[in-house]
């Protein structure tokens, strides 16, 4: 009996039947890829801004709405959005909106600009000169000390119950405010520049002119957007007294009959000019202060 001893075939691995894990042993968990944070800010940061600047807002609405929908907030103690937006609505179309809002704005940029310029006039005097510092300086810090607000029955004495009394209390406010940062800003000017200027041969006022003016543009402009706040905070003031036209006037009658959507639409409508005064004033900024390299943020 011959035995033939063949050489074994080709193995068919695809044919072999799958190990399983060991009985008892186990499975490795599933590795997750790890996002560095920069890779994180920078998918936020892919998101408009403007979308991000009205998640809160419209969040706060909603919560508002719904409170006010759910019974908590009683139309008597805050009136809901709805509401709101529909006497709103109501305003603008009869014209009585807009016509208030003519008699504020118009208020408001004839104090602005009695008050800048006279704030700034004073703050040049008592910033370029020691002598106009001794003189102005001491009577300003003392002066902007005096709540402002309570100014307001002698300016009715003094300048009666018409327009006067409301422009001098937003020319007030607005030149104080004005005063300060431009001061602060020309004694701000690095001393280097101003020995730079004069060893290039500039006379005195070539250094004002193109050194300690540019140099306090910056303190200027901040000024000027406190004084802006300002501005309308005295016109609140100003319009709660003795007012027959303007957003005031429009507020104090809602109080008379407890409208409390027509009070919260004239706020809206101070928030709102203030916010696009302040929109205004950044735009300057960017335009006027390009050469100053700025911090923006993370």
């Amino acid at each position: 009996m011959t035995i033939s001893h063949a050489p074994p075939g080709p193995t068919d691995l695809s044919a072999a039947p799958e190990k399983g894990p060991a009985p008892g042993s186990r499975t490795p968990p599933a590795l997750e890829p790890i996002v560095p944070a920069s890779v994180r800010r920078a998918r936020l940061r892919s998101v408009p801004r403007w979308v991000r600047r009205t998640v809160g807002p419209l969040l706060l609405l909603a919560l508002w709405q719904v409170f006010s929908a759910t019974g908590v907030l009683h139309p008597d103690v805050l009136a809901s959005p709805g509401t709101i937006a529909r006497a709103g609505g109501d305003l603008i179309a009869d014209g009585t909106l807009p016509a208030a809002m003519g008699v504020s704005l118009q208020r408001v940029a004839v104090g602005l600009v009695l008050g800048g310029v006279v704030g700034t006039v004073l703050a040049l005097v008592s910033g370029l000169s020691r002598l106009g510092e001794d003189l102005v300086d001491a009577t300003v810090q003392m002066l902007r000390t005096v709540p402002w607000v309570g100014l307001i029955p002698l300016f009715i004495i003094w300048l009666g119950i018409g327009e006067a009394p409301k422009v001098a209390l937003i020319a007030l406010g607005v030149a104080f405010h004005l005063y300060l940062n431009v001061y602060a800003g020309i004694r701000g000017v690095d001393a280097q520049l101003i020995e730079a200027g004069e060893s290039l041969g500039l006379n005195r006022w070539g250094l004002i002119r193109h050194v300690v003016l540019p140099g306090a543009l910056p303190g200027a402009m901040t000024g000027l957007r406190y004084s802006l706040a300002t501005a309308w905070l005295a016109l609140v003031f100003g319009e709660s007294i003795n007012a027959d036209a303007g957003i005031g006037f429009l507020m104090n009658q809602a109080r008379e009959f407890f409208r409390t959507d027509v009070i919260v639409v004239c706020l809206v409508v101070y928030a709102f000019l203030g916010l696009t005064a302040d929109v205004i004033v950044r735009t300057l900024e960017r335009l006027l202060l390009q050469w100053r390299p700025t911090f923006t943020g993370q």
